[in-house]
């Protein structure tokens, strides 16, 4: 059972996202919060293993609350926001945000999102994934195809390509005409032979050594 707490100054918006998690088997709406401080409490006190975070909220909001949750407490942070901004972007993973949601993204991105970022993963929305690799390579020149992308299958390089375009797992294995769970395994087995933490440090590898087509 994955235990979520729900961060947000709406109270219309957390009953939405209450009702859609409300349903799932194996997620369980521990707590929620009207804003950053509350969020603080909240993770002190229910220790949710996932927290969705507004960011523009009264009193705190949600980018200083998840630095302080994650400078202190083992809970996961994914940014759940109306605004596509590069600044609150960045600021989000620079404070340890494992995932950045748009609100109108589709229910299932977001209910993959807690499942991957509570396995270890992190999970961007695609609107923001190029940006956030055209940042992390900007003036560098790819480096070549190093030794560990050498031991990656075809399979496995077709599923790298598919999460550089921002593909979520569903996406890739309708993509691909195989099961979500293949999606998974390959994924996995991605990021141990590239020695990266998450799909986003995979993808920014990819980007780096020219393993995938051109960058913004």
């Amino acid at each position: 059972m994955i235990r979520v707490g729900l961060v947000d100054d709406q109270s219309l918006v957390r009953r939405a996202f209450s009702l859609m998690l409300g349903i799932e088997d194996d997620i369980e709406l521990v707590g929620e919060a009207g804003d950053g401080e509350e969020a603080i409490r909240l993770a002190a006190t229910a220790r949710p293993d996932i927290m969705l975070m507004d960011i523009e909220m009264p009193r705190m909001g949600g980018l200083e609350a998840t630095r302080r949750i994650r400078e202190v407490g083992a809970t996961k942070v994914i940014i759940l926001t109306t605004f596509d901004r590069d600044d609150y972007l960045f600021e989000a993973l620079d404070a340890g945000a494992a995932g950045f949601l748009l609100k109108n993204s589709e229910p299932e991105r977001l209910l993959e999102a807690i499942r991957t970022v509570a396995e270890g993963g992190a999970l961007l929305a695609p609107e923001v994934t190029r940006r956030v690799i055209a940042q992390a390579v900007r003036g560098r020149r790819p480096a070549g195809v190093p030794e560990a992308a050498h031991r990656l299958t075809e399979r496995e390089l077709e599923v790298l390509r598919e999460m550089a375009a921002g593909l979520s797992n569903a996406e890739i294995a309708a993509r691909l005409f195989v099961s979500e769970a293949t999606v998974k395994t390959h994924v996995s087995a991605t990021l141990g032979k590239l020695c990266v933490r998450d799909r986003v440090q995979a993808v920014i590898y990819a980007y780096e050594h020219g393993l995938v087509g051109g960058r913004d």
